[in-house]
């Protein structure tokens, strides 16, 4: 197919791209490079990831926060309830301490009950015994040393009022001791009771202690957590921030390519006669349209042939197959290394070295496009198999 003037086919596409409906900032981008919307559709989806990821992480920073706070009143609590248990046990120390206190004393008191009942019986004992051992003696001595009868009736109610006084006071003893040793015994109960549960309240306070230190380290644990997500989000924050001064640079790419597409439409273009291919163009050619379009029918691999050869007759663009080729940032194969592999080996199939041949010859399937991609929507232009063409 020979080529027709440029100018008709430029305005022919503008007017598709005007009757599809699109707004005109997708019509204009329809004319950036397939690497460039690649690069900036990854770059979109990057940083849409990147924003997921945030708020992700984000949400578990509001969690893990959540979760401390949680942590920290149950720690408020528990240490509380530690303070108050340590405080039972020191009042209990203290009242056992008393008791202890107590308890010596009765046990003295006790003691001095014992040696004076004890003193006091060997006493009534002795007078007893001297009583009924020298009673005749004792009778004749107050019969003779009494003045009167009064006076000897007088010193015998002496002798059985004291041996009444001396039972009196050995009961007396003898009750008071058992008085104590209840209260002691009393005491001993209590302090065993005391005892008793001072262990009971000690192993709540170990307990609680125990709490205390795993929800210490809960929230120790909890701390680093969060700590990492700060990080993480931080980090996402940062790569955000690049992310977007990527996309701004593709942005800015991709309206200079938007330029340059129509600059390319509106420029001059030579004749394919006044081309002159340098040797190796067709090597290059034909394994560029495999790295792009192998599996592509026949068709599509001339119709990328032709964009490459388009190219070469615009004015905008290098006015050669290898500077066509190899302009920064144009063919994707370029800068990911299939083409070089390419080259290397020879890949170029039959069918890719007529589609360069006829592309070579100045026919063209998709008139004057400069730039082919995987169709994306709001995008018109001829399409050819997994391409369009615009």
């Amino acid at each position: 197919m020979k080529r027709t003037g440029k100018q008709n086919m430029a305005a022919i596409l503008a007017g598709v791209l005007l009757l599809s409906g699109f707004p005109m900032a997708v019509t204009s981008t329809a004319y950036a490079t397939e690497a460039t919307r690649k690069k900036l559709q990854e770059a979109e989806d990057a940083k849409k990831e990147t924003e997921e990821n945030l708020g992700e992480t984000k949400e578990e920073l509001n969690t893990l926060n959540e979760q401390k706070s949680s942590l920290q009143g149950q720690l408020h609590t528990l240490n509380g309830q530690l303070q108050e248990v340590s405080d039972n046990i020191a009042e209990l120390e203290r009242q056992i301490e008393e008791k202890g206190k107590e308890i010596e004393t009765t046990e003295r008191e006790l003691a001095d009950a014992e040696a004076t009942e004890e003193w006091q019986y060997e006493c009534m004992k002795k007078r007893i015994q001297f009583i009924y051992e020298t009673q005749d003696y004792v009778m004749m001595d107050m019969l003779f040393e009494s003045a009167s009868l009064a006076d000897f009736l007088n010193r015998s109610d002496y002798i059985e009022q004291l041996s009444a006084y001396d039972r009196k006071k050995l009961e007396e003893y003898t009750a008071t001791k058992e008085m104590i040793q209840a209260v002691k015994q009393q005491l001993e109960e209590e302090k065993r009771e005391l005892d008793e549960y001072k262990v009971r309240v000690e192993e709540e306070k170990e307990r609680v202690s125990g709490l205390v230190s795993q929800t210490s380290k809960n929230l120790a644990g909890k701390t680093n957590e969060i700590s990492q997500a700060e990080s993480e989000a931080l980090a996402y924050e940062q790569k955000l921030k690049e992310q977007e001064q990527n996309i701004a640079d593709l942005q800015a790419k991709l309206a200079e390519e938007i330029r340059l597409s129509r600059l390319a439409a509106q420029s001059s273009w030579r004749d394919i006669s006044e081309v002159s291919f340098a040797e190796g163009d067709r090597y290059l050619l034909a394994n560029l349209i495999y790295c792009e379009a192998g599996g592509e029918s026949y068709a599509g691999q001339v119709a990328v042939g032709a964009v490459v050869i388009n190219r070469v007759l615009s004015s905008v663009y290098p006015d050669s197959v290898v500077g066509v080729i190899y302009q920064g940032g144009q063919f994707s194969p370029v800068a990911s290394g299939r083409l070089a592999a390419a080259l290397a080996d020879n890949k170029a199939t039959d069918s890719c070295y007529h589609a360069a041949d006829e592309a070579m010859r100045g026919n063209t399937n998709v008139g004057n496009c400069v730039y082919f991609r995987t169709p994306i929507e709001g995008l018109s232009g001829i399409n050819i198999g997994g391409h369009v063409f615009y």
